[in-house]
């Protein structure tokens, strides 16, 4: 099916202006949200209490744009606004807002205890980075990201998003199909896995400086059938501008079927290998994290509900919707899963 290009709200003059009762307005959006505790890890908060989240720190004086002001000056913009492939729809699903998708986020190399990671990024610097390939491949190599991306046709996807921790959002991605990247690393017949490394930087990133206890630099892996699904994405952009840092500049993987935790953010390396890798949250809670983690209304977290969920529109509107199978993407991916509980 052809690209064609929707001028959808976040493009619109008056969407790029943002008043100051709109960052004042996430008080009220954190409080709205209130998922229930998700407690800790061995002692280390994992995910945001309710306390986390209603605290807040408003920083608009100094930034005018706010978490808006976060693009890298000297990310690629070619291609941008992309075409949207109209092959993958969300149904009468609503486009999150752009400050909410911007200022509501994990990202623990900045913070593990706080959703309000765009005020953290000052020192991070996400361009130059050199992409690593290694592993079960014909020849490992490295290449610029910046060259990599202007390299690729930019397209741009509606997905659907979906956080363990049960909130969600509708987000339009720019980026590339995932199997294009993976064909270009060019892995061998024995490749069955493909695992992605963050870039991890203790002078730029607070979080990793701040917290020892994780084993940075963050880890994760797909079967190689699952990084080849047409569904899978490198995304390098949003709302027809490239990644801002606290979403995952310069590129991060787009699994919309998956947990949100399964797509690595600032992607520096892809290894291939012959075994199933170790990720970072299985790492730490195997019996919490599973290898796989698609999104399974049926499959409760051992410590709360996975069947519904809160949408996250707008930092005004936080509404409950359930969760469906494999977060919609059933049809894309479901084959994939013959051993998914189905209810």
């Amino acid at each position: 099916m052809a690209n064609i290009i929707i001028p959808p709200g976040w493009q619109s003059k008056d969407s790029e202006s943002t008043s100051r009762s709109a960052y004042d307005s996430r008080r009220t959006f954190i409080k709205t949200l209130g998922l229930g505790s998700i407690g800790v890890i061995g002692g280390w908060s994992y995910a945001c209490s309710d306390e986390d989240r209603i605290r807040e720190v408003v920083r608009v004086a100094d930034r005018p744009d706010g978490p808006l002001g976060t693009i890298p000056q000297d990310a690629p913009r070619a291609g941008l606004p992309a075409d949207r492939n109209t092959l993958y729809k969300v149904g009468e699903r609503e486009i999150s807002d752009r400050i909410a998708a911007s200022s509501y986020n994990n990202f623990y190399e900045f913070d593990g205890s706080s959703k309000e990671i765009w005020h953290l990024t000052d020192e991070y610097d996400p361009f130059p980075t050199v992409l690593k390939v290694r592993g079960e491949v014909e020849e490992e190599f490295e290449i610029d990201v910046f060259e990599l991306i202007e390299s690729m046709a930019i397209e741009e996807r509606l997905y659907r998003f979906r956080c363990v921790e049960a909130w969600s959002l509708t987000v339009p991605w720019s980026g590339f199909p995932l199997a294009k990247l993976i064909e270009r690393c060019r892995p061998t017949s024995k490749a069955e896995f493909v695992r992605f490394v963050s870039i991890s930087d203790k002078k730029q990133m607070p979080g990793v400086a701040n917290q020892p206890w994780y084993k940075w630099p963050y880890y994760e892996a797909l079967r190689i059938d699952e990084a080849m699904n047409p569904v899978a994405f490198m995304a390098t952009g949003m709302y027809g501008e490239p990644l801002p840092k606290q979403n995952g500049s310069p590129m991060r993987v787009v699994l919309p079927w998956k947990y949100g935790y399964k797509g690595a953010k600032a992607v520096r390396e892809i290894e291939f290998t012959r075994r199933q890798p170790k990720t970072f949250w299985n790492d730490l809670a195997p019996s919490e994290y599973s290898f796989l983690s698609n999104i399974n209304p049926n499959v409760p977290h051992p410590r709360w509900s996975q069947a519904s969920e809160r949408f996250i529109s707008s930092l005004e509107s936080v509404r409950r919707i359930p969760t469906t199978m494999f977060n919609g993407y059933g049809e894309w991916v479901g084959s994939m899963y013959p051993d998914e509980p189905r209810s």
